[in-house]
C-alpha cells in the first residue's frame, strides 16, 4: 500500500468519526438545555441512530455493493449530510430539528460500512493493516471532543447558556462537506463484478439468513443477552453528557474522550484476556463493568467522589470491547464460512437496531418516572436513574452466567471495531 493511499484512508477515517464525535456526544445535553426537549422527545432523537442502523444494510447491500462506486456513494451521502447538519444547526425547536436528524442518521449509518469497505479493498493484508487505518477514526472522535471542551468551550456552563453548543452541528457540517468532496479523491472502489452467483436477497442483506443459528442454545442465549445489554448501553449514550454537566463537571465532552482512549487500550488487552479466560468469562466481565459503571455514576459527585465519575467514564473500554468485540468474535466462530456476513448483520441489527431502540425508550421512561426529584435534588434524580441500568446489567449477567454453557471458542485476530 502506497503512502498516498494510506494517508487518504487514514484521513477518511479521521473525518468519518470526527463528524460523529462533533455532535453526538453533546446531543443529550443540547436537546433539553437548548431545545427544551422532553424525555421521550430526546429518546426519539437518539432512536434515529437505531433506525439508521436498521436501514443501512439496504443502502449498502442493495445499492452501493451492486451499482455504484463506494467512494462516490460515500461522497454523495456526506455532502447531503452536510446540508442536513446545517439545518440541525439552524433548528430552533425539537419539531424542526427531528426530521433533519432522522434524515441525517439514515444517511450517516451506511457510511460506517462504506469506509470499512473502501479500506478493505485497498489493503493487501487487512488483518494486520486495518487497525492502523481505523485508529485514526478514534483519534478523530477524541479530537472533536477535546476541541469542543478545551478549544471552543462550547459545552461550558456559560457556553450552553449562550447557545454555543449548537455550533457543534456547524463544525460537523463543515467536516461532512470536506469529507464529501474528499471522498471523490479516494481510490476507486467499484462494485464487485457479478460472478454468476445468486443475487443477494433482502433476508441475506439484513442477516436473516443466519436466523437458523438461534437453534443453538448458546447462540440464542448470547443473542438475547446482546439485545438486553443494549438497554443499559442506551442509558449511557442518552444521559451521560447531561448527567456529568448537571452534577457540576466542566469540560464534559473533552473528559468523556477518556472512554475512547480506554477503548483503544482495552482492544489491545482483549486478545490476551480472551485467550486466557475464555469467551464466557470475558463477556461476564464486560457485563459486570456496565453494572459497576452505573453504580459509580449513581454515587459519584464532583465534591468528594469525583474519582468515581472518572472511573465510570474510563470503564467504557471494558464495557464495550469485552462484550461487543468479544461477541463479534463469537458470532464469527459460530457462523462458519457460509453465514459469517449474515450472522454479523443479524447481531448488528439486534444491538444497534432493536436493542438500542428499546433502550432509548426505557431510558426516557425512567427519566420521566423520577422527574419529580429533578427540581428538588439533582443528585438524587440521577442516582435513581443510574441504578436502573445497573440493575438491568446485573440481571442480564446472571441470566448469561446461568444459561450459557461454557465452550471453547477459537480466537481470531482483532481489528478495531466501530466505536461510539
Amino acid at each position: 500500500m502506497s503512502s498516498s493511499i494510506k494517508f487518504k484512508l487514514s484521513f477518511m477515517m479521521f473525518l468519518e468519526f470526527f463528524i460523529w464525535g462533533s455532535w453526538f456526544v453533546t446531543l443529550g445535553r443540547y436537546l433539553p438545555k437548548n431545545l427544551n426537549a422532553s424525555g421521550f422527545e430526546i429518546a426519539n432523537v437518539f432512536s434515529t441512530q437505531s433506525w439508521g442502523a436498521i436501514i443501512a444494510p439496504f443502502i449498502v447491500g442493495m445499492i452501493a455493493d451492486r451499482f455504484f462506486n463506494a467512494e462516490r456513494v460515500l461522497g454523495t451521502l456526506h455532502i447531503i449530510g452536510a446540508v442536513l447538519l446545517f439545518q440541525m444547526y439552524n433548528a430552533t425547536d425539537i419539531a424542526a430539528f427531528f426530521p433533519y436528524v432522522l434524515g441525517y442518521m439514515i444517511l450517516y449509518m451506511p457510511t460506517l460500512a462504506l469506509v470499512n469497505s473502501i479500506s478493505f479493498r485497498q489493503l493487501s493484508n487487512p488483518e494486520s493493516q486495518f487497525s492502523n487505518i481505523r485508529i485514526f477514526g478514534t483519534i478523530g472522535w477524541i479530537i472533536a471532543g477535546l476541541s469542543i471542551s478545551y478549544l471552543f468551550k462550547w459545552d461550558s456552563t456559560q457556553g450552553i447558556e449562550d447557545g454555543l453548543l449548537r455550533n457543534t452541528f456547524l463544525m460537523a457540517s463543515i467536516a461532512s462537506l470536506l469529507l464529501g468532496v474528499f471522498s471523490f479523491l479516494l481510490p476507486k472502489t467499484p462494485p464487485v463484478k457479478d460472478d454468476g452467483k445468486e443475487k443477494p436477497s433482502v433476508a441475506s442483506i439484513i442477516g436473516l439468513d443466519a436466523i437458523k443459528l438461534l437453534k443453538d442454545r448458546n447462540f440464542f442465549v448470547f443473542f438475547l443477552s446482546s439485545v438486553l445489554i443494549c438497554i443499559p448501553l442506551a442509558f449511557y449514550y442518552q444521559n451521560a453528557n447531561d448527567f456529568l454537566g448537571d452534577v457540576g463537571m466542566e469540560e464534559v465532552t473533552g473528559k468523556m474522550t477518556i472512554g475512547q482512549i480506554s477503548e483503544a487500550l482495552c482492544l489491545l488487552l482483549l486478545p490476551v484476556f480472551f485467550a486466557r479466560f475464555g469467551f464466557k468469562n470475558t463477556i461476564l466481565v464486560g457485563m459486570l463493568a456496565w453494572a459497576i459503571r452505573y453504580g459509580l455514576f449513581a454515587y459519584g459527585n464532583t465534591d468528594t467522589n469525583t474519582y468515581m465519575l472518572y472511573i465510570g467514564i474510563a470503564l467504557h473500554g471494558i464495557c464495550y470491547d469485552f462484550f461487543f468485540v468479544s461477541g463479534q468474535i463469537y458470532t464469527d466462530f459460530k457462523a462458519g464460512d457460509k453465514y459469517k456476513s449474515a450472522a454479523q448483520g443479524l447481531i448488528t441489527l439486534a444491538t444497534y437496531g432493536v436493542g438500542q431502540l428499546i433502550g432509548f425508550q426505557v431510558a426516557a421512561y425512567v427519566g420521566e418516572l423520577y422527574k419529580d426529584y429533578k427540581a428538588d435534588n439533582i443528585h438524587e434524580f440521577w442516582q435513581h436513574v443510574w441504578l436502573v441500568p445497573a440493575g438491568i446489567a446485573i440481571v442480564v449477567m446472571l441470566l448469561f452466567l446461568l444459561l450459557f454453557k461454557n465452550e471453547r471458542v477459537a480466537t481470531v485476530k482483532l481489528n478495531q471495531s466501530e466505536t461510539n
